[in-house]
């Protein structure tokens, strides 16, 4: 798939689109304004609010009007992570985004065991107190993980609210395909909590330099963004604990990745290719074992579609949206 942009400080205008992947020409969706693309943390914490999970105050952001459209983030960032495609969302749907317990300004209590199935009740405790009854998802990375949980218990009958579709980006779907870095690896040991208190910046921009695309490569204004989100609260000290998600993706198999086949609620994975951890390799095991696959691949693009081509990943939420 090859995209021209024309790329000014506030905005983006699509040109033109050729390639297999694309569903027609992106431009038919006219200028996607990108305003709150540079957005600060800060002022993003100034837009959101929190509600009270258990004993524990969760940040959220909701700004929109139209069906409701929950974003779930990944690790080790936050709900910030959204701010790329906010703006255009919004347009078309009330968005709320959840930095989920332990991530960005939400409460980060240690010790503590965080589990993936107490940010499904999270996500399904925002929803009820909010009276929604019906959502779409897209979720990334962890949030994949977090998604599947909801989608096991739509399956099952015991979830609160009705999930209308759900759309994946890059993320451990399939715990047979996942390639963790080796920091993950070291932060899941035993030694994973004596190593935790040297982590630092130059660590994360590491990591996100050899996931990212090569021509998608993060700035350094984004290094020290997405590590303020996990400094903040002092929360390298809650990784290693929120890292054995990596375990419960093992543990659950059966639940999250082989009940998949089996729902009811239309998907689409939107999968960027070069993603080392979670890249091409999972776009084509997927295409063997979800019936009717829904899959858009994009080549150039790494683990974070949303912020290294939001267009791109607009564009083709919204194709899946047309069709649900």
């Amino acid at each position: 798939m090859g995209i021209t942009t024309n790329l000014t400080q506030n905005f983006a205008i699509l040109l033109y689109c050729e390639g297999t992947s694309c569903r027609g020409c992106l431009a038919q969706y006219g200028i996607y304004y990108l305003q709150n693309k540079n957005m600060s943390p800060d002022a993003w914490r100034a837009a959101g609010t929190y509600f009270t999970f258990g004993k524990h105050q969760i940040f959220y952001i909701e700004e929109g009007s139209g069906p409701v459209l929950v974003l779930i983030h990944g690790f080790p960032t936050a709900s910030w992570d959204w701010v790329p495609i906010w703006e255009e969302l919004t347009t078309s749907y009330r968005v709320i985004a959840p930095d989920m317990l332990g991530f960005g300004f939400s409460d980060k209590p240690r010790p503590y065991q965080y589990t993936i199935a107490e940010q499904a009740d999270l996500h399904e405790v925002l929803l009820d107190q909010l009276s929604i009854k019906e959502a779409h998802l897209l979720v990334h990375d962890y949030g994949v993980s977090v998604g599947q949980e909801l989608l096991a218990r739509e399956l099952e009958g015991s979830i609160r609210f009705t999930p209308l579709s759900c759309c994946f980006l890059n993320g451990g779907l399939f715990p047979g395909t996942y390639r963790p870095r080796l920091i993950q690896r070291i932060l899941m040991s035993p030694i994973g909590p004596w190593l935790s208190p040297f982590l630092g910046r130059a660590n994360l921009a590491k990591t996100f330099s050899e996931i990212f695309g090569p021509d998608t490569q993060p700035s350094e204004a984004e290094i020290d963004n997405f590590w303020s989100l996990i400094a903040y609260n002092n929360g390298k000290e809650v990784i290693p604990r929120i890292i054995r998600y990596m375990q419960e993706r093992i543990d659950f198999e059966e639940r999250w990745a082989k009940n998949l086949p089996n729902t009811k609620v239309p998907i689409r994975l939107i999968n960027g290719a070069m993603d080392p951890i979670s890249g091409r390799h999972v776009a084509d095991y997927y295409r063997q074992v979800i019936p009717n696959p829904d899959v858009v691949v994009l080549d150039r693009i790494g683990h974070y579609p949303q912020v290294e081509a939001p267009e791109e990943v607009l564009f083709h939420f919204r194709a899946f949206q047309e069709r649900v």
